[in-house]
């Protein structure tokens, strides 16, 4: 697997609000206005389960792991994009068996702050909001898109205590 430009892939997690500017990056996703909350986790499943091996056939690889990128703070429902960040554009659509139309999309270059929350995925919420309390004490204006890479692949064997997700947030221009 290629590696992700600076910021993103960090070998050990941030602990604290980081601010620093990001790349543009490539990403092939599947893209939902208003989905329900409650169906992320099957969006996520029928996505990630399929995408790399539908990408490998077109000579596309992931360089990172899955993430999610939301538009607006999610309530009952999001906006949201769920993909891999990938070596080269990805030009047509292609439709998964699981039904999700992926196509080709970019994480936003600029300035962003970032920290890791690590634990169990119940955990987001309370550390999306720690980090959000974080930027503003720090005088940064947090901007949309805001977005998440769960680092640690999810897997049954995988203690829930050490999974890895990267909590990332655009930031107003200086």
């Amino acid at each position: 697997m290629s590696s992700m430009p600076p910021p993103y892939g960090a070998a050990e997690p941030a602990t604290s609000c980081r601010v620093t500017t990001a790349p543009e990056v490539p990403t092939a996703v599947v893209i939902q206005r208003d989905f329900p909350m409650y169906e992320m986790p099957s969006l996520m499943d029928g996505t990630f389960s399929h995408l790399a091996a539908a990408l490998d056939e077109l000579g596309i690889r992931p360089i990172g792991p899955a993430f999610a990128l939301h538009h607006r703070a999610p309530v009952s429902t999001a906006d949201v994009e769920v993909g891999f960040p990938v070596d080269a554009p990805l030009t047509s659509t292609l439709t998964l068996p699981s039904g999700y139309d992926v196509t080709g999309s970019m994480l936003p270059g600029g300035r962003v702050a970032w920290v890791s929350h690590v634990g169990g995925y119940g955990g987001l919420a309370e550390s999306w909001g720690s980090f959000t309390e974080e930027i503003g004490e720090s005088a940064e204006q947090m901007t949309y898109p805001f977005w998440e890479f769960y680092v640690t692949p999810p897997a049954p064997d995988v203690n829930p205590a050490t999974v890895r997700t990267d909590l990332f947030s655009l930031l107003e221009p200086r």
